[in-house]
C-alpha cells in the first residue's frame, strides 16, 4: 500500500509541472500548446549539457531552465502569437507542427541515444516492501518547493493577480491599464522554465531521450483537461488523479481472476487506462472537474 502512494506521488511529480505550465499558457492564449511537453525534453538534454560542461546538477537545472523560457518567448512572439491570430485550431496544429521540428532538430543536435546524468549513486530507503531512491524523493521534494512557490506569485503577489485578471477577462484588464503582451510574454517565459525543470527531474531518475516529450503528451494533456484547462491548479489534481490511474493499473494483479499469481497488464496499456478516465470525467463534466474555474477564466 505505501509503495503504491509512494509510486503515484512519484509520477504525480513527473506530470505535474508540465500540466500546470501547459494549462497556464492556455488560460492567456486560449489554445493547447502541443509544443510545451518539448521543453521537458529540451531542458533534460540542457541540463546534461551544463553538467558536461562542468556544472553542478542545481546550475545546470538553472541554465536549462533560463534557456527554456527564453525560447518559449521566442517561439510565442515569432510563431504562436501569429497562429492565434488565424484561429486556436490553427494554432494548435502548428503547434504540433512547431513540436516535430523541435524533435528533429535535438535529434541531430544530440543524436538518439538517451543520455544520462552521471550524478552520484543515491541511497535506496527501504521500509518493510516499499522502496525509494534519495533521487527520487529530492524530484518529489523539489516540484513540491516549485508548486508551493508558484502558488504564492501566483494569489498573493500583484504580478499573479495582473495574470488572473488577464485570464479571466482580456479586455477589462486592457481598460484597466495592464500591458497583456508583456504578461503573457512573462507568463510564456515561466511556464517554459518550469517545463524543463521537470523535465530535468525526470531525467534524473532514468535519462535525457528524445521521445520523452512525446512520452509525456497524452498524460499531460489529460491532467490539464481533467483540471480544466486554463487551471494551473487544477492540472495539479489532474495530474494525481491520472498518476492514480497509471499506477493502479501497473500494480493491480488480475491473476485471482484466473486463479493464478502474477498476472499485470502490461505498461502499454497506461495511456489507454489514463484516457478511459479522462473520457468518463468529460461524460460527466464536459468542462473538466473544476468547471467553474474554467468558465471563469
Amino acid at each position: 500500500m505505501f509503495q503504491f502512494i509512494v509510486d503515484t506521488l512519484i509520477r504525480t511529480a513527473d506530470l505535474s509541472l508540465v500540466a500546470l505550465g501547459l494549462s497556464l499558457v492556455y488560460g492567456l492564449v486560449r489554445f493547447a500548446n502541443i509544443a510545451h511537453v518539448q521543453y521537458a525534453m529540451v531542458g533534460a538534454f540542457l541540463t546534461a549539457s551544463g553538467m558536461k560542461m562542468g556544472m553542478p546538477f542545481s546550475l545546470a537545472v538553472l541554465f536549462s531552465a533560463l534557456s527554456c523560457g527564453i525560447l518559449a518567448v521566442l517561439l510565442h512572439h515569432w510563431v504562436f502569437q501569429r497562429l492565434v491570430s488565424a484561429g486556436p485550431a490553427n494554432a494548435m496544429i502548428g503547434s504540433l507542427a512547431v513540436s516535430m521540428v523541435m524533435i528533429a532538430l535535438m535529434l541531430g543536435v544530440a543524436g538518439s541515444a538517451p543520455v544520462s546524468y552521471n550524478l552520484p549513486l543515491g541511497t535506496v530507503w527501504q521500509w518493510g516492501d516499499t522502496r525509494v531512491s534519495t533521487d527520487e524523493l529530492m524530484s518529489l521534494g523539489a516540484t513540491v518547493a516549485i508548486i508551493a512557490i508558484f502558488s504564492v506569485l501566483l494569489f498573493f503577489t500583484p504580478q499573479g493577480r495582473s495574470v488572473r485578471a488577464l485570464a479571466s477577462n482580456r479586455e477589462l484588464a486592457a481598460a484597466s491599464g495592464l500591458n497583456a503582451n508583456a504578461i503573457i510574454h512573462t507568463v510564456n517565459m515561466v511556464a517554459g522554465m518550469i517545463a524543463a525543470t521537470g523535465g530535468s527531474l525526470i531525467a534524473m531518475n532514468s535519462s535525457a531521450y528524445i521521445n520523452q516529450g512525446n512520452d509525456l503528451m497524452l498524460p499531460v494533456l489529460a491532467a490539464a483537461i481533467l483540471g480544466g484547462l486554463g487551471n494551473p491548479m487544477g492540472a495539479i489534481f489532474g495530474a494525481l488523479l491520472i498518476a492514480v490511474t497509471e499506477t493502479l493499473v501497473t500494480n493491480i494483479d488480475w491473476g485471482v481472476f484466473y486463479s493464478t499469481e502474477g498476472v499485470f497488464m502490461p505498461t502499454t496499456w497506461i495511456n489507454a487506462a489514463s484516457f478511459v478516465i479522462l473520457l468518463l470525467a468529460l461524460l460527466l463534466r464536459p468542462y473538466g472537474l473544476f468547471n467553474r474555474e474554467v468558465r471563469r477564466v
